[in-house]
């Protein structure tokens, strides 16, 4: 079964991908230009360390892959993006033979992978220190909508790049983009043995995203998407376990920025299956793409060292109307749809931490200060 992106979609992201290297481009020129480039700033050649500066990005022309393919640009990091047709290796090599895909010293490379085959995923990513799988899939039907059929298809991608990863000769570390929906769908009654707290700690119960019906405009749906990225992470974690592969998993809630809704209808609706309970309990989270960008670098970097595990990573929890009206005029959901007349003041709320995350990128900023 293939992976169909809309043509309208790929349409879009082919072009900001083309605007954001235009974008560093320029802001490495304006360095060169004040005396910050040279040699003494060059990236070390292949027999220095130039294979740690080396990585992969799954899905690099998507939403959030493009996001993490320029903040890693910016980092000074050349980066492999894999695309699974040979339409988008030539838009994007037509971008590479016009100078535009050669940042300073950082190279973007693109290859033609199937997340379906282990073979090709270990020969894309040879070469590359590390991996971020940002897990970018649409409904392979080509409609609006994440079915049981993508919980499978979303499992099995993360199996075979984790796999591939774990045998790799160059990989040494692993980024997986997963979700907060791996963490916050269980029994949401606060009882004595469900504590309050939501942290990189807890995982969602399987059973209750299967059996579990949520109202979501208007029909009956399970949370089929919140499965799908639980299985994911699961089946990475336990892969990485057996092949030794040093891996961390980031668990954002959803993803906001720019034209969000318009470049990524179909995860954006599949989130917010389950909205109305998600806001009810203090569980309806966002995160700028930008911000979501940046923790996926610096989780990457400080894997060299102590970082690993999961990372819950959220801005703001939605409370506050102003915030809820804006949500919905973002998406399209009406304010009533969100809340279905619930109030967010509700007592038996839960508590999201992304403490973990907030100390590794507290202590990031005091060594880029020092």
């Amino acid at each position: 079964m293939g992976i169909v992106i809309l043509e309208e979609t790929r349409k879009a992201e082919l072009e900001e991908f083309r605007r954001m290297l235009l974008s560093c481009a320029a802001v490495h020129r304006r360095k060169d230009d004040d005396g910050f480039g040279g040699e003494e700033n060059a990236l070390p050649d292949r027999n220095g360390d130039v294979l740690d500066r080396m990585v992969c990005v799954t899905s690099g022309v998507s939403y959030l892959g493009i996001a993490i393919v320029n903040q890693l640009l910016v980092n000074g990091y050349s980066v492999r993006i894999i695309v699974d047709n040979e339409e988008d290796v030539e838009k994007l090599r037509e971008m590479e033979i016009s100078g535009e895909m050669r940042l300073n010293n950082s190279i973007v490379e693109v290859v033609m992978a199937k997340l379906t085959e282990v073979e090709s995923l270990i020969e894309a990513f040879d070469g590359c220190r590390g991996v971020f799988h940002t897990s970018a899939f649409v409904d392979p039907a080509g409609l609006s909508g994440y079915s049981k059929a993508m919980a499978d298809i979303e499992a099995n991608a993360s199996k075979n790049v984790v796999k591939a990863c774990g045998v790799s000769p160059s990989v040494r570390n692993c980024v997986l983009t997963s979700s907060l929906l791996t963490c916050i769908w269980r029994d949401n009654s606060l009882d004595d043995e469900v504590s309050g707290l939501i942290d990189h700690k807890c995982w969602s119960d399987e059973s209750v995203c299967v059996n579990k019906k949520v109202l979501f405009i208007g029909e009956k749906k399970k949370l089929w998407y919140a499965l799908g990225k639980l299985r994911a992470e699961k089946a990475a974690w336990d892969i990485a376990k057996e092949t030794g592969l040093k891996l961390a998993t980031i668990c954002p809630g959803l993803i906001t920025g720019s034209e969000f809704y318009q470049r990524s209808p179909t995860s954006t609706l599949a989130y917010l299956k389950g909205v109305q309970e998600m806001y009810t309990y203090g569980m309806l989270a966002t995160v700028d793409i930008d911000s979501l960008a940046k923790a996926h670098v610096a989780i990457f970097q400080e894997m060299k060292k102590t970082a690993s595990g999961r990372y819950i990573c959220f801005d703001k929890v939605i409370e506050r109307e102003d915030e809820l009206e804006k949500l919905a005029g973002e998406t399209g959901i009406s304010a009533s749809s969100i809340t279905g007349g619930a109030s967010c003041s509700n007592s038996t709320r839960f508590v999201l931490s992304n403490a973990k995350l907030s100390r590794l990128m507290l202590r990031t900023r005091r060594c880029h200060n020092e």
